[in-house]
């Protein structure tokens, strides 16, 4: 069966690109299953994710063959699946640390430029003039000031990193087992009806959530009629040389660091966000059975294929040895009946310490 996708996807860095500055990737996709109940989310002069019934203005749309299915896509198990470690707070304090600093050293630059004129002001005369001399050259007093607190983010960063490897390598050391789980799934909305964990698990809190994951990178190249090593498609990078830890990367789809550093495991250890994404509340308490309502506009039930995967997951917060852990699961969402229409595709940021996941 025929249907159309159009779609234009957030890069990595979508909060500094123009939407109409990227065009829209329009598809007939061809498959053997239904096609969903159309929806569209988003607008065509900003990001957008549609799929709708063809129509005779799209004959000349390029034609892509894909499966259309429920069924959750390997790199979505592979990736959003299992026992994830919350990032270490200290990450998302670091970066809101770099803009003041950065501030600092340029005021420290200019006040030493100027520091002629401040003769006549008691503690800047004495801060800009003079410098202090190690081995045979000589450094501004300012500098003395001004650079430690430069470096503060790199070093509060550093000690993060070195936090989460630690986490990381005592879940290696004793991997949890999946926990027990009865969902009855809703339009909409999931209840936990049982929950059993491994030993020294304490359930925090839980929600739904649903998003859209980034494009098969050779379907888009198909539909740009581009062959790969030229140019990638648009908010797409250069596929890495070798394979990465990050799902994003190890595509060509995710430019800069998504996750703080991973340990070498057979599976990645820290939750990669969504870029779009939409979820609903967190529902604290393990007073069984727990309602978990998804966003409070409807999403179109879970499908997938290689240009749109439309992806519902459940999420449950738990601490175990001290550590904030999450345990994430694909969920499928029944279709709804009646056409979806979302204005603003929701976007998030691309680094797990700004996207708070």
């Amino acid at each position: 069966m025929e249907s159309v996708q159009r779609i234009r996807y957030p890069p990595f860095d979508h909060t500094n690109i123009d939407p109409n500055s990227i065009p829209i990737t329009e598809v007939i996709m061809e498959s053997n299953s239904k096609p969903p109940t159309p929806f569209k989310i988003g607008s065509d002069s900003g990001w957008l994710v549609e799929w709708r019934e063809l129509r005779e203005e799209d004959v000349n749309l390029p034609r892509i063959q894909s499966v259309t299915t429920t069924a959750t896509l390997p790199f979505l198990m592979r990736t959003r699946n299992g026992w994830y470690i919350e990032p270490d707070p200290l990450h998302s304090f670091a970066r809101k640390l770099i803009a003041p600093t950065v501030f600092l050293l340029v005021l420290s630059l200019f006040l030493h430029a100027i520091a002629p004129a401040l003769n006549d002001v008691p503690l800047l005369s004495w801060l800009t003039q003079g410098s202090y001399q190690i081995g045979p050259l000589d450094y501004p007093k300012l500098l003395f000031v001004t650079f430690p607190i430069f470096i503060l983010p790199i070093i509060i960063r550093i000690i993060a990193n070195s936090r989460d490897i630690n986490r990381q390598n005592t879940y290696i050391n004793s991997p949890l087992s999946d926990p027990i789980i009865e969902l009855n799934i809703g339009d909409g909305w999931v209840e936990i009806l049982k929950m059993e964990y491994p030993e020294d698990v304490s359930f925090t809190a839980a929600r739904i959530q649903v998003g859209v994951a980034i494009p098969e990178r050779k379907t888009m190249l198909n539909a740009l009629n581009r062959p790969e090593g030229n140019q990638p498609p648009p908010g797409m990078s250069t596929p890495l040389p070798e394979k990465r830890l990050t799902g994003g990367e190890e595509h060509g789809t995710g430019v800069g660091e998504s996750t703080p550093l991973a340990v070498d495991y057979s599976r990645i250890l820290l939750l990669e966000p969504m870029r779009v994404r939409s979820r609903g509340d967190l529902e604290i308490g393990n007073k069984l059975p727990i309602r978990l309502n998804g966003p409070e506009e409807r999403w179109p039930g879970t499908i997938y294929s290689s240009v749109i995967a439309l992806h519902w997951e459940i999420h449950l917060h738990v601490v175990w040895r001290g550590m904030r852990l999450r345990w994430v699961s694909p969920v499928i969402m029944p279709q709804t009946e009646n056409t979806v229409s979302i204005e603003n595709l929701p976007l998030r940021a691309a680094r797990s310490e700004e996207s708070r996941e």
